[in-house]
């Protein structure tokens, strides 16, 4: 484990704390609690995971997945149980190599997400990461509805050293990327960063929106490599899981950004997003400076979130 990865993993540890107090010691008390495995045991851990925020479906799928465990291994001891269902969330979570091709190639990341949930200052830190990398990064500031949505942008962007492009209030978010995308070819960026509207009340409009903006890169930019991720609220709970399932329905997301991991009890919610929607969840942010925002390792948030210690993660 890298030093910097090491230091975001302590960081993650005690961004959890709440949601660890929320799921884990209410877990660990009905393993200590019950002298035998019967069904009232499970009704309460199922209690205690669905309060937790991993989401109904996910819970039933795991207790499920745990009663087979239980079964196959004549498993007795209640205390016994708790590796059984830290291995059952992880498989749960488990959605494939996550890729983070869009990194190594010529590619168009687009960022969307309702007001208020840090897409903009998502944006910037992904910037930030990418020119720390060595990355030539064009920012599209095409979310031109909400007036200091490109404001915001530009100061990431000078603090990244990245260009902007747009960022008048009320232009047509299209023109935008046609703009940016002409830069994005003429400069030979590495990567071009679309901040794009979120507002999903209208979900007509916005769908309209994308596909307007997709059609300009399929055809000015085809060779390029296509990434859409969403950023959501981890504070908001299964509000966030409702809302990528509806961005889901607007267009085809690739990823999801969890901003605000520290200090919400809700944390579960990486499970729900990631086992409910089969949508890997690529970054997570437990504060606001740059480093706070790292790629997501569920085997390492799930080791946080349980052990809550550095040694545990390293000899998985």
């Amino acid at each position: 484990m890298g030093e910097e990865k090491q230091g975001f993993f302590k960081r993650l540890v005690s961004g959890l704390t709440k949601t660890r107090d929320n799921i884990v010691s209410g877990m660990d008390s009905i393993f200590r609690g019950f002298s035998n495995i019967d069904d009232d045991f499970y009704e309460e851990l199922e209690e205690t995971l669905i309060m937790g925020d991993l989401g109904v479906k996910t819970t039933m799928e795991i207790i499920e997945d745990l009663k087979k465990k239980v079964k196959e291994q004549h498993i007795k001891e209640p205390i016994a149980c708790r590796e059984l269902l830290i291995q059952s969330i992880k498989e749960q979570m488990d959605v494939g190599e996550t890729a983070y091709e869009f990194e190594n190639q010529q590619s168009v990341v687009f960022v969307i997400g309702v007001n208020g949930v840090g897409k903009t200052t998502t944006i910037g830190k992904l910037a930030g990461k990418f020119r720390a990398q060595g990355k030539k990064v064009i920012l599209a500031a095409a979310d031109t509805f909400r007036a200091a949505a490109g404001e915001q942008l530009k100061e990431w962007a000078n603090r990244a050293q990245a260009e902007m492009i747009g960022g008048q209030e009320g232009s047509d978010p299209a023109a935008v990327v046609f703009d940016a995308v002409a830069a994005a070819k003429a400069r030979k960026a590495d990567i071009l960063l679309c901040d794009t509207a979120g507002r999903l009340h209208n979900k007509k409009n916005l769908m309209e929106e994308l596909k307007k903006i997709n059609r300009v890169i399929e055809r000015e930019y085809p060779e390029a490599y296509r990434e859409t991720m969403v950023v959501l609220d981890a504070t908001t709970g299964q509000n966030a899981l409702a809302q990528a399932k509806e961005f889901n329905e607007v267009t085809d997301i690739t990823g999801v950004i969890l901003t605000k991991m520290d200090g919400t009890a809700k944390g579960g919610i990486a499970v729900a997003i990631q086992a409910e929607l089969g949508i890997p969840v690529k970054y997570i942010g437990v504060g606001e400076s740059i480093d706070d925002l790292q790629k997501f390792d569920a085997d390492e948030f799930v080791n946080a979130l349980f052990y809550g210690n550095v040694n545990e993660s390293e000899e998985a």
